[in-house]
């Protein structure tokens, strides 16, 4: 099926009838940030194939957005960006971490 890649969004989406027509369930609700404000979606997951690559990833199930998208989670997991001169997809290596980023030491069960 066709998507959009958002580079502006973090999370994939997919539209609530393709979700039901594909089996994907609810598996919990989030609160996330939009445009409009914050909102509460719902959570599933979806096997995704992208350009010969593949994987399980999470999916928010939306009653608003029409389209398939990708959000960059999915696009930097499996290794692509988006080439501003051409708007298609071109392969990066993959990023573990940055020199310069922030790191946060988090302990289990917190």
């Amino acid at each position: 099926m066709k998507a959009l890649v958002d580079t502006g969004a973090s999370l994939s989406v997919l539209p609530k009838r393709i979700a039901e027509e594909l089996g994907i369930e609810a598996e919990s609700v989030d609160e996330v940030a939009t445009g409009a404000g914050i909102i509460k979606v719902k959570r599933g997951t979806a096997w995704i194939k992208l350009k010969g690559k593949e994987g399980p990833f999470n999916v928010w199930i939306s009653d608003i957005i029409d389209k398939v998208l990708i959000g960059v989670v999915v696009l930097e997991s499996f290794g692509f960006e988006v080439d501003p001169a051409t708007g298609k997809l071109k392969e990066r290596p993959l990023l573990l971490y940055q020199a310069k980023s922030s790191i946060a030491l988090i302990e289990a069960g917190n």
